[in-house]
């Protein structure tokens, strides 16, 4: 059974990675959706493998939002779902971080997530699904990650807020915290192949069922939580690691 038969989705960053799983499942249960993401050519190919719309939009600019929310405006009119993924990974200790390095993820991973939520309330119908990509690190306190982290954990705050604010129109706001994801995300830090691999080593150790989750494992989520399965659900987190949030810290 298809459970978003009829449904509108929009997926930021839907080009890659857990957006582009998500945007996947979601149209595998009936939804019609739109991806976004910065790059036109991997926009394109993703749209065109996927089967959905695609649209260019880098949430960094609050006039590209605005520019994104017009156009499904006026192609779709309304939208039942939107999935906040886009975002940036960039590690770096406390001590070495650079104005340019803050500036870029708040920009993206709190900022550009915020606008896009309040750029899209006026064309979500009534009992919308707002779904956040967040991530553990909110609580983690893993090395290198401490502005990561910050972002994520006032996206999760935003959230909790949202969700009262959001009640009386029905509309539920939720956050998914995925622990490691085999995704192309880490490739995109600047590290090199060997801190990679070490960095890796490091996660997986830490996982207690011993392997990363797949992006597709994100997605069975993020379709749950956006459908009326999870009618009764806002303002929560839904951690999805394979256990690295109980183990002990990483050193």
């Amino acid at each position: 059974m298809n459970k978003l038969n009829g449904k509108i989705a929009v997926v930021t960053g839907g080009n890659s990675g857990i957006g582009h799983a998500s945007a996947k499942e979601l149209k595998e249960q009936g939804a019609k959706v739109v991806i976004t993401g910065r790059n036109s050519e991997k926009v394109k190919s993703a749209a065109e493998e996927l089967g959905v719309i695609g649209i260019v939009a880098d949430v960094k600019s609050i006039s590209a939002i605005e520019d994104l929310v017009e156009q499904v405006k006026s192609d779709f009119g309304k939208v039942d779902v939107l999935f906040v993924n886009a975002g940036v990974f960039q590690p770096e200790r406390v001590g070495q971080i650079s104005a340019d390095m803050f500036d870029n993820q708040i920009a993206i991973n709190f900022k550009g997530a915020v606008f896009t939520t309040e750029k899209f309330l006026p064309i979500l119908n009534d009992g919308a699904s707002i779904i956040n990509l967040s991530s553990i690190n909110a609580y983690t306190g893993m090395p290198n990650t401490a502005i990561y982290a910050a972002t994520k954990a006032a996206l999760n705050s935003y959230t909790r807020t949202a969700a009262t604010e959001l009640a009386p129109r029905k509309i539920r706001i939720n956050s998914v915290n995925p622990g490691p994801i085999a995704t192309s995300i880490f490739e995109k830090t600047g590290l090199d192949e060997e801190q990679l691999k070490g960095l890796g080593q490091a996660m997986q150790n830490r996982i207690p069922l011993k392997r990363y989750g797949q992006p597709e494992e994100i997605a069975k989520l993020v379709s749950f939580l956006a459908s009326d399965d999870a009618s009764f659900i806002t303002g929560s987190e839904y951690n999805i690691d394979g256990g690295v949030n109980i183990n002990p810290l990483l050193g």
